[in-house]
């Protein structure tokens, strides 16, 4: 493979749905030469994108891998979705990343969409710059901008550029650290023209801003400005590089992927401004030649790929890799990615991104040295709470088989999904973050594995318990020739205290039940318990055995259970029983601005509210404490998205069972007990 200066670098492209980052990777690869043509996401032609799912939505839904040479550099990118349901792919481009590129509206009010990125890439300490997509459409200033985004960055947003207009449109721009002009041109380079005499006190200004803000971080520049001296392009591209590079400072751009206004200039930064291979390696405490790997695949005819970024040394095909806990596996072949297309390659050089066949052993969030142990300490991955679910089923039993080996597969590419059984309700419930994330699992399922499923919401954990004390007898006895069977038992029900569970206390005396029959006759107690009078398991009850009789011959283990089952359930029908839901505290986390439709929502969901409090480090978000049943909770991800520009996530746990209103409850009991 080529020898490139610096090594292959690589950069995560991130930030809001419909920003335009699919468009603006493949702006970067036409400047580059990497493609002939512009593709577009909206007519399925873009490298990026390229998966039915993403064909489908018209957006991103998983992470798109590509690459590209400029100026003798290597480069790659990982174009991350947009939305929360996808966040294991976009955790997935931050974990092996040297630069984050944050893609934004130029709206200064769709601009708290991009803080939870923001606060992100500061919390894993990842260098970052901004670009201000679709200039062409501004209607608002770029400094109102950058004065509503700067309380979302703890660094300085630093603007690299001023605009300028021609009307009520940006033309071109100013670059403040050459002090040079540029007007655009549609699919070509900008062409530098003069600076023009109105422009000259605005770009001076913005100039002394800029300095100033790396002035911040550098005495020897701070004295020069003090002195009125002008500092040489050597300081001020040197200050630019090492204080993006060290998170104190963020680069702002602008510029539009769709009309190539500005990505060369942008290519010049990221050659210029982004940290090494070697510097990330040392920032993720990676020591020695390793991969990381940060994705598993299964989308493509070559099988299994697992997709790694290499450190500290080249990989070839048939290298040792050796896991954390000393697992073994050898490299396949390896192959370089381009959108859904793949090239096979000999070996792939320290920085690059390769995807590698045959190494089962290789799991997501791994680092595996290459020939040998590696040590590092790099910090796991963080993912929302996974708060939806489905209950599936296959229509065939024969394809349960096939069904559990294909969610196997969407696991593994996918950690952020899981699935299970049920234990109360025995339905297989696949889970992940949202409603989106699920449906598509569920397409990719069905178009991937050609396993068709039925789907449902899952069943609610409903339970009940009873009011009042009571006693009942309960009598087996059968008596069809030969041993007969013969169980007598007396017993007292009384309610405990909400979350206390069951009690058995044994209370015989004199013998009238014989030791031996006593569990039995629990056994049978919690046979009852499993479905009360209303359809619903039974919980917080106590129940004491107090008499009974037994026979000599007849009496047995199964009559006393049954006897015991008897007794329990006559006993729950007199002690007026009634339905109990799970309540779950849920946690809102969402701007401000939203905040009283999201109180209302909650309210219409029989919630009931706990508190309000700002988002601790957070510009003008909000934390909503509720407490609202989980049968309420179906649904909820997507309408507090639509209440919150997308912005809103929550995270539910389960906190206490309340009593069932009357009205409802009836219809959940006709519910519980309809026929399956």
């Amino acid at each position: 493979m080529t020898e490139h200066r610096w090594g292959a670098r690589a950069i995560a492209i991130v930030g809001p749905a419909g920003a335009g980052k699919t468009s603006l990777a493949e702006a970067l690869l036409l400047a580059a030469g990497a493609i002939p043509r512009l593709g577009a996401v909206d007519t399925g032609t873009s490298v990026g994108d390229a998966s039915p799912q993403a064909r489908a939505r018209g957006g991103s839904t998983e992470l798109n891998l590509m690459r590209f040479t400029w100026g003798g550099d290597a480069y790659a990118l990982l174009d991350a979705p947009g939305t929360t349901g996808f966040a294991t792919d976009i955790e997935a481009a931050l974990a092996t990343a040297d630069m984050a590129l944050v893609v934004i509206d130029p709206d200064p009010a769709r601009a708290p969409l991009v803080e939870p990125t923001l606060r992100r890439l500061e919390a894993i300490g990842l260098p970052h710059a901004l670009f201000v997509n679709k200039i062409d459409q501004a209607r608002g200033s770029i400094e109102d901008l950058l004065a509503a985004l700067q309380p979302m960055s703890a660094a300085a947003l630093v603007a690299r550029q001023i605009p300028i207009r021609a009307g009520d449109r940006t033309a071109g721009f100013v670059d403040l650290a050459l002090e040079r002009a540029y007007h655009y041109q549609p699919g070509k380079r900008s062409q530098q023209v003069p600076l023009a005499a109105h422009l000259r006190d605005d770009e001076a200004a913005a100039r002394f801003h800029m300095l100033e803000q790396l002035a911040d971080h550098d005495d020897v520049l701070l004295e020069q400005l003090l002195s009125d001296e002008v500092p040489s392009l050597d300081t001020i591209f040197g200050d630019l590089a090492r204080e993006t590079a060290a998170g104190l400072v963020v680069p702002v751009l602008f510029g539009s992927a769709l009309n190539g206004f500005g990505v060369r200039r942008l290519l010049k930064m990221l050659r210029h401004d982004t940290p090494t291979a070697t510097q990330t390696a040392a920032r993720l405490g990676i020591d020695g030649a390793a991969v990381q790997v940060f994705k598993v695949s299964h989308g493509n005819a070559l099988g299994r790929l697992a997709l790694a970024r290499v450190f500290g040394g080249a990989l070839a095909e048939g290298a040792e890799l050796v896991g954390p806990d000393g697992e073994h596996a050898r490299a396949g072949a390896l192959f370089a990615t381009q959108g859904a297309a793949t090239t096979r390659i000999p070996c792939a050089e320290p920085g690059e991104i390769v995807g590698i066949a045959k190494a089962d052993a290789a799991r997501t969030g791994q680092l595996m040295g290459i020939a040998g142990a590696v040590s590092a300490t790099v910090a796991p991955c963080a993912r929302p709470a996974a708060n939806a679910a489905l209950a599936i089923a296959v229509s065939d039993h024969k394809d349960e088989v096939r069904l559990s080996t294909a969610l196997n597969r969407l696991i593994e590419e996918d950690p952020g999904l899981s699935w299970g059984q049920d234990e109360h309700s025995r339905e297989t419930l696949l889970r992940g973050f949202n409603d989106e994330h699920l449906a598509v699992a569920l397409d990719r399922l069905k178009r991937r594995y050609t396993v068709a499923v039925s789907v449902r919401p899952p069943a609610i954990a409903y339970r009940e318990t009873i009011r009042k004390a009571a006693a009942q007898h309960g009598r087996h006895k059968k008596q069809s020739g030969g041993h007969g069977q013969f169980g007598d038992v007396v017993i007292e029900i009384s309610p405990l205290a909400r979350g206390e569970g069951f009690r058995f206390d044994d209370r015989i005396t004199g013998g009238a039940i014989p030791r031996q029959w006593i569990p039995a006759v629990e056994h049978g107690v919690r046979d009852a318990m499993l479905k009360g009078p209303l359809g619903a398991p039974v919980v917080d009850v106590a129940v004491a055995l107090v008499d009974g009789s037994f026979h000599a011959v007849d009496s047995s283990e199964l009559a006393f259970r049954t006897a015991g089952r008897i007794a329990m359930a006559e006993a729950l029908t007199a002690a007026a029983p009634y339905l109990l839901e799970p309540v779950m505290r849920v946690t809102v986390q969402a701007p401000g601005s939203a905040t009283s439709r999201i109180n209302s929502a909650v309210a219409s969901r029989r919630g009931q509210m706990l508190g309000i409090t700002p988002l601790e480090g957070w510009s003008r978000w909000d934390e909503i404490e509720a407490l609202l049943p989980e049968a309420e909770l179906h649904g909820l991800d997507a309408e507090l998205r639509g209440l919150s520009q997308g912005m809103a996530r929550y995270e539910a746990r389960f906190d206490h069972l309340a009593e069932v209103t009357a009205k409802l409850a009836a219809d959940v009991v006709q519910r519980i007990n309809q026929p399956a």
